[in-house]
C-alpha cells in the first residue's frame, strides 16, 4: 500500500492490498478500496462507495458524490459501486442516488473517459466504453458492451442496448436497442456489425441481428408487425434479446434513417 502523505483517508473506509492513492486524493468514510487500485492526485472517492479491483481513478475525479436533485436529504444512505477492472479518466463525475439504499453502478472493465457525468442511480453494463464529456443522465441503463462517442447527452430513464454504438454529438431522448448504430443526425442507421464481430458473434447470429434491424427500423412496418415478422424468422438469443428489449421500452425508440444504411447493410458481415 502506498498511500501519499497529503491524501485524507478516513480511518473507517477499507483499503485492500497494494493501492496507491495519490497527492491530496480524498477516501471517505463507509468506502471500501479493492486490491490494486490506483487513485490519482486530487481525486475523491465520497461516502458508501465500492471500488472493484484493478481499478484505475485519474486526476480529479468526484466518484459517488451527492446527487443533484432537490429530492436528496443530507445523511440519506445511498451507495456507489464500481466494478473490477475500471478506468475512470480525468475528472468523470459519478453521482449517488437520492433514495435511501439505492445505487449507481459502473460495471466491470467500463472506460469512463475524461469529464464524463454519470447521473444518480444510472446503471452502466460491463464493458462499456464512453468517451470525452458524455453526460448520462439520471436513471439511463446503458448495457454490456455499448459504446458511446463523445458529446453525447442521454435524457433520464433512456437505455442503449448491449453492443448498441452511439455517434458523437448526438442527442438520446428515447431507447436505442441492442447491436444499433445511432448516426450523428440521431438517427439508427443500421448494425453495429464491426462491434458484433469483436464481441465474438459468429457470422449466423450477426445475419440474424441485420435481418431483425432491417425488418424493424427499414420496411416501412408499424412496430408490432416489425416484432411479429421478426419472431415468425425464427428467434436467436440475440434477436430475443432485441425484441424483447424493444416490448420494454418505455420511452419508445430512437427513430431509423434510411441514408446510411444501404452502406451498412451491404458491409460484409
Amino acid at each position: 500500500m502506498a498511500i501519499h502523505p497529503t491524501a485524507a483517508v478516513h480511518p473507517g473506509a477499507v483499503i485492500g492490498k497494494n493501492v496507491e492513492i495519490g497527492p491530496y486524493a480524498v477516501v471517505e468514510n463507509n468506502c471500501t478500496i479493492g486490491d490494486n487500485c490506483w487513485i490519482d492526485a486530487h481525486a475523491k472517492v465520497c461516502e458508501f462507495t465500492t471500488v472493484g479491483e484493478n481499478t484505475r481513478i485519474y486526476y480529479g475525479a468526484l466518484v459517488g458524490t451527492e446527487p443533484q436533485d432537490h429530492r436528496f436529504k443530507p445523511g440519506l444512505r445511498s451507495y456507489t459501486i464500481i466494478g473490477k477492472d475500471a478506468v475512470i479518466r480525468e475528472y468523470v463525475t459519478i453521482h449517488r442516488s437520492p433514495f435511501a439504499e439505492q445505487i449507481t453502478s459502473v460495471g466491470d472493465g467500463t472506460l469512463l473517459m475524461a469529464f464524463v457525468h454519470i447521473g444518480h442511480d444510472a446503471r452502466i453494463g460491463n464493458y462499456v466504453t464512453i468517451a470525452n464529456q458524455t453526460a448520462v443522465s439520471g436513471h439511463v441503463i446503458i448495457e454490456d458492451g455499448a459504446v458511446l462517442s463523445g458529446y453525447v447527452l442521454i435524457h433520464q430513464f433512456c437505455r442503449i442496448g448491449k453492443l448498441a454504438m452511439i455517434g458523437g454529438r448526438t442527442i438520446l431522448t428515447q431507447d436505442v436497442p441492442p447491436y444499433c448504430m445511432l448516426a450523428e443526425n440521431c438517427r439508427v442507421c443500421g448494425p453495429n456489425v464491426i462491434g458484433m464481430r469483436r464481441a465474438g458473434l459468429d457470422s449466423e447470429a450477426r445475419l440474424a441481428i441485420r435481418k431483425a434491424i432491417k425488418s424493424y427500423f427499414f420496411k416501412d412496418l408499424n412496430g408490432s408487425n416489425a416484432l411479429s415478422e421478426i419472431e415468425n424468422d425464427g428467434l436467436t438469443e440475440e434477436t430475443a434479446h432485441f425484441v424483447k428489449f424493444i416490448r420494454e421500452s418505455e420511452r419508445g425508440i430512437m427513430a431509423g434513417e434510411s441514408e446510411l444504411a444501404g452502406f451498412l447493410f451491404d458491409e460484409e458481415l
